[in-house]
């Protein structure tokens, strides 16, 4: 009972409003020792209260664990966008939920940028990314930012907050969504080369806006889920929810050949459902299989008269998306393959649009709402069976799990999952450190922070180099 009560009153959503540098870190357990590098994680850390403001628009801040022959040091920093030094040198907030500005905004700013939702490394570069801006150069080491990436102004507008790097060529693939402006229903889509060169960059039409936030890239396709949470300029400026849960608008998606033009897009339908991630994809001969973390309501936004969606509908299950590419019909299947409510899956990136047989997502307690309540890990293979599964103790949450190889040349899914995990009983952090291949056993090292990381959203380990 007493650790129901700890779980009920306590969440880890709210900021914090520091920056540190912890260079000695306390371990529990034993560091694997070729575990050399560094897990960096981006989440919404508001550096001052906007009133109304969506949980999604908070300034990112990321995370830094360096682990290195079985040491381990941390630093956080706000990303430095042009929205957080203005507000900073304001000393209050000037912008409210997503890039709308504050009615005693000065006129001249219009860059709303938060650069919250991930971080990655491509080209020699380590890049934040959020799905309304181009993405923000992070320098390694120190996190200082350096400003926006616009690849030589080949690329503008808005970027995905989830590009795919193609393991085999180092590609980056990526789309964006709102592309003709706010509450739009164009996409961009484009492709960065392994030097870091632009290589392509098109738009197109989808059905309806939408936010898009991830799509599914395979060896010879790209997919574009539009599905029904529904963006309106509309519904904006009378005040109402920007984004909304129009379940009556279907579930469309839309393939195109990686090597074709955006022009050939065939559209497929499906039932009303909504994907914040995707889990992995790949061909299987005429057919497209991606496995997705699929809501049969979208959560945390309402209805276009502001009700709210149901929660019991509002959880993501692992669920299998299955596309005819040689059929007569326009319908996609879907299949799910757990009923176990989670979210923020990853893979042995070295497989990503390649068949898989490893995943690993954080499962939530089903007694309770499904953001902030992401208390385990769980480990599938590449039909969706259970391989393994450990809990936290009540009232602990976990973040997404990152897959690290244990080297470049091991076999698919040997090596660790780093998460971060809060604490609730010391309100506090730690850097958990899983065998991936039996994460039943729980962590085999712990490193601890004296003070939490909020919830946030990705991140991405770059290897010691």
């Amino acid at each position: 009972m007493q650790q129901d009560a700890v779980a009920e009153r306590r969440h880890n959503l709210g900021p914090i409003p520091f920056e540190a540098d912890a260079p000695f870190l306390k371990i529990i357990g034993e560091l694997p020792r070729d575990l050399n590098g560094t897990l960096y994680r981006n989440g919404p850390n508001p550096q001052f209260d906007s009133p109304g403001a969506h949980w999604f628009v908070g300034d990112g801040m990321l995370h830094a664990f360096h682990l290195d022959n079985g040491r381990a040091s941390y630093r956080n920093r706000w990303i430095r966008t042009p929205k957080w030094l203005a507000e900073h040198d304001a000393g209050r907030a000037l912008f409210g939920g997503f890039g709308r500005k504050l009615p005693d905004a000065p006129q001249n700013l219009t860059d709303g940028g938060v650069a919250n939702t991930n971080i990655i490394f491509h080209a020699g570069k380590l890049l934040a990314l959020e799905e309304a801006h181009l993405p923000t150069e992070i320098e390694p080491g120190t996190l200082a930012t350096r400003g926006y990436h616009n690849y030589h102004a080949r690329v503008a507008g808005s970027f995905t907050a989830h590009p795919k790097i193609d393991p085999v060529t180092g590609e980056l693939v990526f789309f964006g969504y709102n592309a003709a402006g706010p509450l739009t229903p164009t996409l961009s889509y484009g492709s960065i080369d392994a030097s870091g060169k632009a290589t392509r960059f098109e738009r197109f039409e989808a059905p309806y806006a939408s936010m898009v936030h991830d799509f599914i890239v395979t060896e010879n396709h790209v997919l574009f889920p539009i599905l029904p949470l529904t963006g309106s300029i509309e519904r904006a400026m009378s005040g109402r929810p920007p984004y909304a849960w129009e379940p009556d608008k279907g579930a469309y998606v839309g393939v195109i050949k990686r090597k074709g033009s955006a022009k050939d897009i065939v559209w497929f339908r499906a039932e009303a459902c909504y994907v914040f991630h995707v889990m992995n994809a790949w061909e299987d001969g005429d057919r497209i299989i991606a496995d997705v973390m699929q809501f049969g309501e979208a959560p945390l936004f309402p209805h276009p008269d502001g009700r709210p969606t149901d929660p019991e509908k509002s959880r993501a299950r692992h669920c299998r998306w299955t596309f005819d590419l040689s059929g007569d019909t326009d319908r996609f299947q879907q299949t799910y393959l757990d009923d176990l409510t989670g979210e923020f899956p990853r893979i042995d990136d070295r497989r990503a649009g390649l068949r898989s047989r490893h995943g690993w997502y954080a499962c939530a307690n089903p007694k309770l709402p499904m953001f902030g309540a992401l208390s385990g890990v769980v480990h599938v293979d590449g039909n969706g069976k259970r391989l393994g599964h450990y809990l936290l103790p009540a009232g602990d949450t976990i973040s997404e799990p990152v897959f690290v190889e244990r080297s470049k040349d091991a076999a698919e899914g040997d090596g660790w999952l780093v998460a971060v995990v809060w604490r609730a009983r010391e309100n506090r952090s730690d850097l958990a450190v899983f065998n991936a291949g039996d994460v039943e056993t729980g962590p085999v090292a712990l490193v601890q922070l004296g003070h939490r990381v909020p919830d946030g959203f990705h991140g991405n380990w770059v290897g010691a180099r």
